[in-house]
């Protein structure tokens, strides 16, 4: 089968490689679709993502597609199902786990990379999908699963006035799930005009660059805060508009070598909580639920369909990735 690894040095290279076969409770998956992430650039680059990066590794996580075989031991899949995967796996069993946060298992690992024909994870890691549902919004459930965890975080209250910071993908997904807490206005920061009116379309009350955010937040106290970007300059702007009493997400991955600085002192006459968001534990099925309902618009965030072989140049270019989201077809079932 083919995989898109990433080979360190800003080298991305196709291999033909064994196809897995399933062990003990795998669910052996024809991949169908796999979203470029924001953490595939970050490895393509040299930095780390989640977890630290050694290559060659086969990229990809966000992934989508049709059961062809399962393990001896695996009871709920069987060939022909639809399926979406959770790529995090968590032993169940460590401290972290037994608290109840599996995104910070001792032993977690990645199950399904995505950029490959096959993937073979464990049917805990595996999801069913609605006949309804195409395969291609289906593997959205990662990144959705993700932004659902960060909403869980703030406990968002109706009635809200709500600053979002950046259009990208993750911020488009962010942006339909804050709407659905049903807040009094919400404010996309976005420097790009075509993607300030994506955040319109989508139902954003108002859509602003920089220049303009701070301004518009001077005649309002802003409840909440949600930086999708990454950038340190966006992270302190986001801290800088929070109003009296706010939560502040900083959602966002940056580079894991950069600082970020803001007033302290500012933050503490505010009374600001300032939260981060690692992971999505305990919300795949909560994702995939939301996009079988249509509430989700993904087709509106696609950029681009490129195959595997296509994606060396769209790492290293981001071409495609700085309009949207990067879907790679693989089978291209849907």
């Amino acid at each position: 089968m083919r995989a898109g690894y990433y080979m360190g040095n800003l080298a991305y290279e196709v291999k033909d490689i064994p196809e897995p076969t399933p062990e003990g409770d795998q669910v052996k998956i024809r991949v169908a679709w796999c979203g470029l992430c924001g953490t595939d650039v970050h490895k393509f680059q040299g930095m780390n993502g989640a977890s630290i990066v050694i290559p060659p590794i086969i990229l990809g996580h966000e992934c989508s597609g049709v059961v062809v075989e399962v393990g001896p031991d695996c009871e709920g899949f069987k060939p022909g199902d639809r399926v979406a995967c959770d790529p995090s796996w968590s032993c169940g069993k460590c401290i972290w786990c037994q608290k109840g946060l599996p995104n910070f298992c001792i032993h977690r690992h990645g199950v399904a990379k995505g950029f490959s024909d096959f993937v073979c994870p464990p049917e805990s890691n595996v999801y069913h999908v609605a006949d309804s549902l195409d395969l291609e919004a289906a593997a959205f459930a990662e990144p959705l699963s993700c932004a659902i965890h960060g909403m869980d975080l703030l406990d968002m209250r109706s009635g809200s006035t709500v600053v979002l910071f950046g259009m990208g993908a993750m911020g488009s997904l962010m942006l339909q799930l804050v709407l659905a807490t049903s807040p009094f206005e919400v404010i996309v920061v976005e420097k790009e005009e075509s993607k300030r009116e994506l955040a319109l379309r989508l139902g954003a009350t108002h859509a602003v660059d920089d220049d303009a955010i701070e301004g518009l937040c001077s005649s309002r106290n802003i409840d909440y805060v949600i930086e999708c970007i990454g950038l340190g300059t966006t992270m302190e702007q986001a801290i800088h508009v929070a109003g009296k009493s706010s939560k502040v997400l900083l959602f966002g991955l940056g580079n894991p070598e950069s600082r970020v600085s803001f007033n302290q002192f500012e933050a503490y006459a505010k009374e600001l909580s300032i939260y981060t968001s690692y992971l999505n534990p305990r919300s795949t099925n909560r994702a995939i639920r939301l996009l079988e309902s249509g509430r989700i618009d993904t087709r509106s965030l696609i950029s681009a369909e490129l195959t595997l072989e296509e994606m060396g140049v769209e790492l290293a270019t981001q071409k495609n990735a700085r309009r949207g989201k990067v879907m790679v077809r693989l089978s291209g079932e849907r």
